[in-house]
């Protein structure tokens, strides 16, 4: 073990860890992306369309008759072109209006939904449609109008808790590439839901401009606070209902004069503090080790009890009393 590395041996560690970082590869980045929206209002959007997605279930399956199972996949920023790039071609998709906001968002519903959907809408099943590739005729674009005045009512009642959007459709096409409604370089937030009919699963992809969702910033940060003030009510009210059978621990201390570690450790048998407490001096209650109340010792029986005689003041707790949070009131009885 005391063998000691040679010089061309350590040539050879540093040697391999050069190798190593050449082996890394690099990634290019793209300083014609504008900037993305920050993550805490991504995440925002993520609780938006849970709501949307538990809607979306049940009107669904109402509409169609069916039982359907619908989940949020994901949400998350890309630009134009590679939204476009990860969707089939031959598809169903749409320009939708954001109104009052300018500008438009995507909608896009695979053909493996698409299908088996009209199918059922024809009075089928829709579970033994084979997969097709190939255009939607004018009277099947038609027939899907029902279905799309589902889908973004729906979300128009989701983005309600945020502001108001009047989501519309403003054109269709079957190829991703035609539809030139954004710049490829520009971003985009990215929702992904999956939707599954029986045996059969297809994806539903919505892609709204990321500088509309940045004018929404605020409206986002309004929500979320309001939310939070309700939500923090609502929490610290149940939670002071579990707090109301909680075991506390008590201490009555006699806070006498204070001792240095020397002093500490020269401590032998025989010796004799004098802690030089008053007798009229109020003792200090500590709970939980923080001090709350101050009394005199007395004699309960031939056990020795703590008459509280003041309480400390207490903090009120979103305008609640002390006498509310259980932290104050009247003088206890004895111990």
């Amino acid at each position: 073990m005391n063998r000691q590395l040679s010089q061309q041996e350590i040539d050879a560690v540093f040697q391999n860890l050069r190798d190593r970082k050449r082996d890394v590869p690099a990634v290019k980045f793209d300083f014609r992306r504008p900037d993305r929206i920050p993550k805490s209002q991504v995440r925002a959007i993520h609780l938006l369309h849970d709501t949307f997605v538990r809607n979306l279930v049940s009107s669904l399956s109402a509409y169609l008759r069916s039982y359907l199972v619908v989940n949020l996949v994901s949400v998350e920023q890309l630009s134009y072109s590679e939204f476009l790039e990860g969707l089939p071609t031959p598809t169903c998709m749409v320009s939708l209006g954001l109104r009052p906001y300018d500008g438009n968002g995507v909608m896009e519903l695979n053909p493996s939904l698409v299908f088996p959907i009209l199918e059922m809408l024809l009075g089928g099943s829709g579970s033994t449609s084979p997969a097709m590739q190939r255009d939607m005729t004018e009277i099947e674009q038609k027939l899907l109008d029902g279905l799309f005045r589902i889908i973004l009512g729906d979300l128009r009642e989701a983005w309600k808790g945020v502001t108001a959007v009047d989501f519309t459709i403003e054109a269709m096409e079957t190829e991703p590439q035609l539809l030139h409604i954004l710049a490829p370089n520009e971003a985009v937030v990215a929702i992904a839901v999956e939707v599954r009919i029986g045996e059969t699963v297809g994806m539903m992809n919505i892609a709204m401009p990321s500088i509309v969702i940045k004018m929404m910033r605020q409206k986002f940060d309004q929500q979320w606070s309001v939310r939070k003030t309700h939500a923090s009510d609502a929490e610290q009210e149940r939670i002071l209902r579990i707090v109301r059978g909680a075991a506390l621990t008590l201490e009555g201390r006699l806070e006498g004069p204070t001792l240095t570690v020397e002093d500490l450790l020269g401590l032998s048998e025989g010796h004799l503090l004098t802690f030089d407490y008053p007798v009229g001096r109020p003792i200090e209650l500590v709970v939980n080790g923080a001090p709350r109340f101050t009394g005199h010792i007395v004699a309960t029986g031939k056990k020795r009890g703590i008459l509280i005689e003041a309480a400390r003041p207490a903090p009120i707790l979103q305008g609640r009393t002390k006498e509310e949070t259980g932290l104050g009131g009247s003088p206890a009885p004895a111990a």
